[in-house]
């Protein structure tokens, strides 16, 4: 049974089949979750909300294929909200105990610059490179025309190289 039926079925009202689109995009929300809230506590405690608002407002999908963008929409406005309430940067004992590589550091340094944006730009980033999904779908999902994303993502392009500058790296961004 390919995913959109699945999509569909849980539309209807089957649990079973809802539980199984979850189990399908667990590790999605797990990596989006884990880019905005840096804390594996705090993004399970996000997956557990984001399951429930999901299921609890399943029957508000409209297009069956768009299911995993409207999940991965609903991860990003928790995380936002829960960033919001903190209102601080928060690292995570993960973070501080990185044996200080290169590779460990630049991955820092980009999570710490993608934290510093605003939430549109740090949306499109995310769902653009760590959910590898195309600007027509980023288009479609945030409900504007191809060419507002296309600008939106230069420009949180270029403020993510302008942040990582300032930190006097190296950057290929």
């Amino acid at each position: 049974m390919n995913d959109e039926k699945i999509v569909q079925l849980a539309i209807e009202g089957d649990d079973t089949a809802f539980l199984n689109l979850i189990q399908l995009y667990k590790v999605d929300l797990y990596k989006t979750g884990y880019a905005f809230l840096k804390n594996e506590e705090d993004v399970l405690e996000a997956i557990q909300e984001v399951t429930y608002r999901a299921f609890k407002n399943i029957r508000s999908v409209r297009e069956a294929s768009y299911f995993k963008t409207w999940l991965i929409r609903i991860m990003i406005n928790y995380c936002n909200d829960q960033l919001k309430k903190k209102n601080r940067v928060v690292l995570g004992d993960e973070v501080l105990n990185f044996q200080g590589s290169a590779d460990n550091y630049f991955a820092m340094e980009i999570q710490e610059a993608m934290l510093t944006l605003d939430d549109r730009s740090r949306e499109i980033l995310t769902l653009k490179y760590f959910h590898d999904m195309k600007i027509k779908d980023i288009a479609d999902s945030m409900k504007r025309p191809e060419g507002t994303v296309k600008t939106w993502l230069n420009k949180a392009l270029k403020s993510l190289r302008e942040k990582l500058e300032e930190k006097g790296g190296k950057v290929n961004v």
